[in-house]
């Protein structure tokens, strides 16, 4: 299978700080690419890269209108990191308990 063809895992999607903003951003409203590229210091062929790497991991879609491609999010892949978070937020939340445990006992 070809390196373009396949299909990119959220987690790396997601790993880099400008896909994370492009998401942002398309989190407000739908942008046509020339507005995505205008919030960042790098060429609109780099910024391209990212938005096809969102789009192979399924979390923007783009279409064509006059000579423009416009991107819209798609946050549902998105539930497969919220799960994967919650099994630590639950980590942590022992952690926390016990240390508030610990605190409050050496207080007494």
């Amino acid at each position: 299978m070809a390196a373009s063809a396949e299909k990119h895992d959220v987690f790396k999607a997601i790993a880099d700080p400008t896909r994370r903003e492009v998401l942002r951003l398309l989190s407000e409203n739908e942008r046509p690419i020339s507005e995505i590229a205008d919030h960042f210091e790098i060429s609109r062929t780099a910024v391209t890269k990212h938005l096809q790497i969102l789009k192979e991991a399924e979390l923007i879609s783009g279409r064509k209108e006059g000579r423009e491609k416009i991107y819209q999010l798609h946050p549902e892949p998105l539930t497969e990191v919220k799960q994967w978070l919650s099994y630590y937020e639950k980590f942590w939340e022992n952690k926390l308990s016990m240390l508030k445990y610990l605190v409050e006992d050496d207080n007494k």
